[in-house]
């Protein structure tokens, strides 16, 4: 089954200061993290986001297009980056989301998704 993980944390901590570079500087306890994942065939694929005052929120309301700049929803935590991972069950996704570093000042959300 895929999964997705959502990796949220507390936007200003994280990526903000960043925010004038081309890209963040890696984190090498992320890296590891995907590197092993991807060995393991875990991981089909996952990305950072750029901060949430890039975002565009588009809604359709009887028949408008509103188009506002900036995230839907004001929230302590942000989602900073997703992997789309494809495990046996929800206990080895478990595991491999324990082993995340974000898991231990963040937050990751996992969504299973319909199956295609």
């Amino acid at each position: 089954m895929k999964y997705l993980l959502l990796i949220c944390a507390v936007e200003s901590e994280t990526v903000v200061p960043f925010q004038h570079l081309d890209h963040p500087p890696p984190d090498p306890e992320t890296e590891e993290w995907v590197k092993e994942m991807d060995a393991r065939g875990l991981r089909k694929f996952g990305h950072a986001l750029r901060p949430t005052d890039t975002a565009t929120t588009i809604r359709v309301r009887e028949g408008e297009t509103l188009v506002s700049d900036g995230p839907f929803t004001e929230t302590k935590e942000q989602i900073l980056g997703f992997d789309l991972i494809e495990a046996e069950d929800l206990e080895e996704v478990i595991a491999a989301v324990s082993a995340h570093p974000v898991a231990r000042f963040g937050t990751i959300e996992v969504r299973p998704l319909w199956p295609s």
